[in-house]
């Protein structure tokens, strides 16, 4: 079945646990809904270790479910509190599993899901915790990963969700596969849905890496770099046509930058406003649900980056003909 908005009841889906970084994903994902007009789903989850009681006097009086959902019930008061004043419709959820299995159940129910870059069960110096490290992976829609830099208005009551001027682009990430392309049209959704330009890029990486495989090449022969990255800007016209034709108000440039994809779009997180990846490209394993690129962005990211899944898109039928 294609991807589509309309029938995505849960709107904007918030995985929410209390910590500083669920707090910053709670205001993005707030944004973000009340920019498409769509509801706000906030969801807390709990599991339920197995009791083991080597008393009878040690059987608390309520049973480790009950203890564990009015927990959960605790941490969803304290998103209560901090959406008082949001305008929008907003929807709370206590839902019992794994946090990381709940919120990929609950993806295919949403249009896009939110998370912190790490919540309270994260190890000391890990950058990703297990919830924003399974979810891009398995989610049956687009996910935010919201990194602990990300500035959240410091205003109070409904000033604190206003939409503030932000003309930085949205950035998405091109390898020219159908996966990819998947990911523009959410990038150009983005971008659109925010009133900014949108800016494909496509790396080319170094020629010395491709030395041990080819040794005919020659290091010193930069004329090879060069001719292969204005062909691959000539071909990326095709691309941005292609993008204009499913989204012809939006302003969309195409740059190829020669270097590391992995590089070059943390670079792009520190100055876009967000940064989009596919799960997997054209170098993805067939087994490897999330990409080394798209993990590599999301391990090192300054700002927002949405994973885009492999989506039913009924708008590649006329995609380029290039990589069908």
């Amino acid at each position: 079945m294609a991807f589509d908005r309309a029938t995505r009841d849960l709107g904007v889906l918030v995985g929410f646990d209390g910590s500083r970084q669920s707090i910053l994903a709670l205001h993005y994902g707030a944004l973000a809904a009340q920019r498409s007009g769509r509801v706000l789903t906030v969801v807390s989850a709990y599991s339920v270790p197995t009791p083991v009681y080597t008393t009878l006097a040690a059987v608390p009086n309520k049973s480790e479910a009950e203890l564990a959902s009015a927990a959960a019930k605790k941490v969803l008061d304290e998103a209560r509190r901090y959406l008082q004043d949001y305008p929008g419709k907003v929807i709370y959820r206590i839902e019992r599993g794994d946090a990381a299995g709940v919120l990929v159940d609950l993806s295919a129910l949403a249009e896009l899901a939110v998370v912190g870059a790490r919540g309270r069960g994260g190890f000391l110096g890990r950058v990703l915790g297990s919830v924003s490290s399974a979810l891009p992976a398995h989610a049956d829609c687009p996910t935010v990963v919201v990194p602990r830099q990300y500035k959240v208005s410091e205003a109070g009551g409904a000033a604190r969700f206003a939409q503030g001027e932000d003309r930085r682009p949205v950035v998405v990430g091109i390898d020219r596969s159908p996966a990819s392309r998947v990911a523009v049209l959410q990038a150009a959704f983005a971008a659109q849905n925010r009133g900014v330009a949108l800016q494909m890029l496509l790396a080319l990486p170094s020629l010395e890496g491709w030395l041990e495989w080819y040794p005919e090449l020659e290091p010193s022969d930069a004329g090879v770099t060069d001719r292969r990255q204005t062909q691959l800007e000539k071909d990326l016209e095709t691309e941005v046509q292609w993008v204009k034709a499913h989204y012809p108000a939006l302003e969309v440039t195409a740059s190829v930058k020669p270097g590391d994809p992995v590089a070059q779009l943390v670079k792009q997180t520190r100055e876009a406003q967000l940064t989009v990846v596919g799960t997997r490209g054209r170098g993805g394993f067939t087994g490897a649900l999330l990409g080394s690129v798209s993990r590599g962005v999301l391990l090192r990211a300054m700002g927002p980056v949405m994973v885009v899944p492999e989506l039913q898109e009924p708008r590649l039928s006329d995609q380029p003909e290039s990589s069908r």
